[in-house]
């Protein structure tokens, strides 16, 4: 094993503040919310639509939901799976599950019944917290899959009366929010209640034993390659380690009631998971969450308290600045704003930090290293264009990607490997695939990158062929093969080619049976009753034959070469 330290120039170049190094962690997540709850009781910790809830009110609810799933059979090691947008009961869920020394299992509640279904298969949690839109998703899972909890989350109960009204969003009353337990899918699950009566059970005794720092803390799924998803294990080690290191890369931010942080991202997400939720919480940061983006809701907030800590997206960034134009109002007050999932170009931070006044970074991370390991310093020598400076902590190499055993010359591009306390232990149950990324000991990112002589880290290309959309991975191999169930399709590659706005749209390149003409809308259209939204090609594309290599294996990069030639495959919006 390689046991070496290798340079790190990176350090030179870090912001005034930052440190080198840090302190190895201990303690659990759990420590987080009790520290928070025991120096910043009567601060606010979360905003839902005006309403507040404090430190010392979340405390008392995740201790009382630890209650309830204890006494419905949770206990430490269990799965507990968390089908929720952004909402303050998603909070309470995840922290909750922890606090018993469960494992979380996030999921996107967007995503149809066959990839949530996928998912459960592969995790076989036996008890699920679940938005009350996606109950009768789950309820209908075949018996095998052994639910015996399933608990649903009205969220609207979160929000205050006057903004329930104002939506025209009734909550169900009591007895229309409980399951028909006489009806043929309802006894699937052995027990289904509402988020209300799983918090009515009374505290969890103080002396319960919690998690330990090297205990697993949740199961992050992220898209392989193969198409197949993998669960990424985290332990509280490496959550603890990275909301540790972003709050070291921000040093001019304060902790307390001061900080703001606003949770436009999903939570279900490791970049929101981490940015959004255990980073802001050990801030004791007032954490303003959206179900979902809406700039007018965003700008509503932003008048009366802008973020401190904004994470986002390009995409959002954009539609933040103009909606705020549009509308006539000011960004101004918005501190550090850092953007992840896709390039960032440079023509879009020149007038977001003007309308701000505070900075708009890149970062890079990726969901088995919880997912943050490096970002540009919030200072004024950020380089654009590139994914700034390893973390406090991080070390990386780039290496020759046929033999990751030797590094490239400083300078040269090669494949980023990395190790650090926030990179995962492996995937859950898929021994081969762990083996297959570590090398020495280090983790091979798939990325191919240069550093130069400051540190600084250019993405130049990926070995693995996601497709980041919208700041989500899509796998290549999943979406052509919901394509080729289509009667008309006997074959399909799909590829990432240049949004219009800003990072990839979804295209693809299929071959049809037949001699009629095809509709490339119905092909859509047949996709899109299977794959999530984000999933569904932008544009479909027919063509004669795809590009093969020797063996037979489709050359995506071919194809994706011969569609950016074609004038149908430019940028263009579709539904």
């Amino acid at each position: 094993m390689t046991t070496y330290d290798p340079p790190r120039p990176w350090i030179a170049s870090y912001a005034e503040g930052v440190p080198s190094d840090l302190p190895e962690v201990s303690g659990s997540l759990i420590d987080i919310i009790d520290t928070a709850a025991r120096e910043n009781p009567d601060a606010p910790a979360l905003e839902f639509f005006g309403r507040e809830t404090t430190y010392r009110q979340l405390h008392a609810q995740i201790i009382a939901a630890a209650e309830g799933l204890r006494r419905r059979g949770v206990r430490a090691g269990d799965a507990v799976a968390i089908v929720l947008p952004n909402c303050p009961q998603h909070i309470v869920a995840f922290y909750a599950v922890l606090r018993l020394g469960a494992v979380v299992v996030e999921h996107n509640p967007l995503y149809t019944a066959r990839e949530l279904r996928t998912q459960f298969q592969d995790h076989g949690a036996r008890h699920a917290i679940v938005w009350s839109k996606v109950v009768d998703t789950v309820r209908a899972f075949p018996d095998d899959l052994g639910i015996q909890t399933l608990v649903s989350v009205e969220i609207r109960r979160a929000m205050p009366w006057r903004t329930r009204v104002a939506l025209r969003l009734p909550v169900a009353r009591a007895r229309e929010a409980r399951v028909a337990l006489d009806s043929p899918v309802a006894r699937r699950a052995a027990s289904v209640e509402r988020w209300e009566d799983l918090t009515a059970d009374g505290p969890l005794a103080p002396e319960h034993a919690g998690p330990d720092t090297d205990d697993l803390a949740i199961l992050q799924y992220t898209s392989g390659t193969t198409g197949s998803p993998k669960g990424v294990r985290l332990t509280h080690r490496n959550l603890l380690a990275n909301a540790a290191q972003a709050r070291s890369w921000v040093p001019g931010i304060t902790r307390g009631e001061g900080c703001v942080v606003y949770a436009v991202l999903p939570m279900f997400h490791a970049y929101g998971l981490t940015l959004c939720l255990t980073f802001a919480m050990s801030m004791a940061a007032r954490l303003v969450l959206f179900p979902r983006f809406d700039p007018e809701l965003v700008l509503a907030v932003t008048k009366k308290r802008p973020a401190t800590f904004l994470p986002l997206v390009p995409p959002i960034a954009e539609r933040l600045l103009s909606s705020a134009e549009a509308a006539g109002v000011s960004l101004e007050g918005t501190q550090v704003a850092i953007s992840g999932a896709m390039a960032l170009p440079h023509e879009l931070v020149v007038p977001f930090e003007r309308a701000s006044g505070g900075y708009l970074v890149e970062g890079y991370g990726l969901s088995e290293c919880s997912p943050v390991l490096m970002a540009n310093p919030v200072a004024t020598h950020r380089k654009p264009g590139t994914v700034g400076l390893p973390l406090p902590g991080t070390e990386c190499r780039v290496v020759d990607p046929d033999d990751p055993h030797t590094d490239v010359p400083q300078g040269e591009p090669g494949e980023l490997v990395v190790r650090g306390p926030q990179v995962f232990d492996g995937y859950h149950g898929r021994p081969e695939e762990t083996e297959q990324v570590f090398v020495d000991g280090w983790f091979r990112t798939g990325d191919i990158v240069t550093i130069d002589d400051e540190g600084f880290v250019r993405i130049v290309d990926r070995i693995k062929e996601l497709i980041i959309t919208g700041g989500f991975n899509v796998a290549p191999t999943e979406v052509e093969n919901v394509l080729r169930q289509h009667p008309r399709v006997s074959d399909a590659a799909v590829v990432g080619l240049p949004s219009r706005h800003s990072g990839e749209d979804v295209v693809a390149a299929v071959v049809v049976s037949g001699t009629d003409p095809v509709d490339p809308e119905e092909i859509r259209g047949f996709a899109r009753g299977i794959l999530t939204a984000y999933k569904v090609p932008r544009r479909v594309l027919v063509v004669n034959e795809l590009p093969r290599s020797l063996i037979g294996k489709v050359q995506r990069r071919q194809v994706r070469a011969q569609l950016l030639e074609r004038p149908d495959a430019g940028r263009a919006d579709a539904d």
